[in-house]
């Protein structure tokens, strides 16, 4: 692996060493002690300052160099339950469990940006290095701003940042306004009265109900809202009867709603709570609903956009940077972040062969270590533009 101009040798060996060993070693939501250890160690040996403990296992590096602005860098740090396959010597220890979405590289990324502003400190002003635990699905960014992470260090805005097999590598893109989609999801339990597989006469069929609501809630994106309103209705789990003679009593569906628009966001529950109940009449079945809402669309702000483009396009040149992307149906929980501080959020194209690589949250996915370097390297431009000395 080459080293990227004012980025040592050295730099890019360690980054590429923690990515690994953290790869190897995966920790799953609010469980990332180890990760967190090794984070906070790197960071104290650069003579960062450090605060642990936010969001249980989360940790703040605080870099200052004079008065100025001051600017939000976040990276996420946990995995998923998931098995690992394939054959690298780096593969997860943990049994059920991966970086199957890259969040080892992206905690390298930020140490190797870390390490290299701690060293030349060609800024003015304060960085916070934001390392974030449980981003997936459990809302660690949301938990980090309760417990103060904005009280406790300031930002004047937040970024972030996350890798993109699905786009070649080198490639950016950002966009202003929605960049990724909402997280909403569903838990629907049909009732009806069991009986023999077969008199379904004598009963109340749950299976039959449950198919026609999987059917009618697809009308919702497809019937109910505008074609130019992105909305995704999905049912992902059917769990329902034990044996193949008896008609059971209950069915549950759970699943998943996204969109980037609040109105829409709105009617989609509004709908999904009135097909429910339709269903429910016409099937003489009892439906309960809990509908959950998740994580809010991930919004950039225009002017921290337009400087996350103008960054981009000084390194890699406008030909390599989308700056009006296709927004991702995907959810992110540096939204909540987004919420609180203007800032923008980039994808960083990681793939080497695009339709073919193994996407995020697959069994066979692994970082692409060829660009962490160049993660590494828009992290110190960015607080460089933000914060010029």
């Amino acid at each position: 692996m080459k080293a990227l101009p004012w980025l040592a040798d050295d730099t890019i060996a360690r980054m590429t060493a923690w990515r690994r060993d953290l790869h190897a070693h995966p920790e799953t939501a609010y469980e990332e002690h180890r990760t967190s250890e090794i984070v906070a160690n790197a960071l104290q040996a650069m003579g960062i300052e450090i605060h642990r403990g936010l969001a249980g296992t989360g940790v703040v590096g605080t870099l200052r160099n004079g008065d100025g602005p001051s600017i939000g860098l976040r990276a996420d740090m946990d995995a998923l339950d998931m098995t690992e396959l394939g054959d690298k010597p780096y593969m997860s220890k943990t049994p059920g469990k991966m970086h199957g979405c890259g969040h080892d590289g992206h905690t390298s990324m930020l140490l190797g940006a870390a390490e290299y502003l701690a060293k030349h400190r060609n800024f003015r002003g304060t960085v916070h290095f934001i390392f974030q635990p449980a981003e997936e699905n459990e809302g660690g960014g949301k938990k980090m701003i309760e417990d103060g992470l904005f009280d406790l260090f300031p930002c004047d805005s937040v970024y972030g940042m996350h890798n993109m097999p699905s786009m070649p590598e080198g490639i950016f893109g950002v966009r202003k306004g929605p960049i990724m989609a909402c997280l909403d999801t569903f838990e629907v339990v049909i009732t009806g009265k069991g009986t023999h597989a077969a008199q379904p006469e004598r009963g109340i069929d749950p299976i039959v109900a449950s198919s026609q609501l999987i059917n009618a809630l697809q009308t919702i994106p497809s019937r109910r809202t505008s074609a130019l309103d992105a909305l995704v209705v999905t049912v992902t789990q059917i769990h329902g009867g034990d044996t193949w003679n008896v008609i059971p009593e209950t069915v549950v569906l759970r699943g998943t709603v996204r969109s980037f628009d609040p109105d829409v966001r709105n009617r989609a529950q509004e709908l999904f709570g009135k097909v429910c109940a339709g269903v429910a009449d016409t099937t003489d079945t009892k439906i309960d609903v809990n509908y959950m809402r998740g994580y809010p669309a991930t919004v950039n702000s225009a002017a921290e956009a337009v400087i996350a483009t103008e960054v981009a396009t000084a390194l890699v040149g406008a030909d390599k940077v989308d700056a009006d992307c296709v927004p991702n149906m995907a959810s992110e929980d540096f939204a909540f972040m987004l919420e609180a501080k203007p800032g923008a959020y980039v994808f960083l194209g990681a793939g080497k062969q695009v339709g073919k690589d193994a996407p995020l949250h697959n069994p066979y996915y692994d970082f692409n270590d060829d660009v962490l370097g160049l993660g590494a390297r828009y992290w110190v431009a960015l607080t460089e533009r933000v914060l010029k000395a």
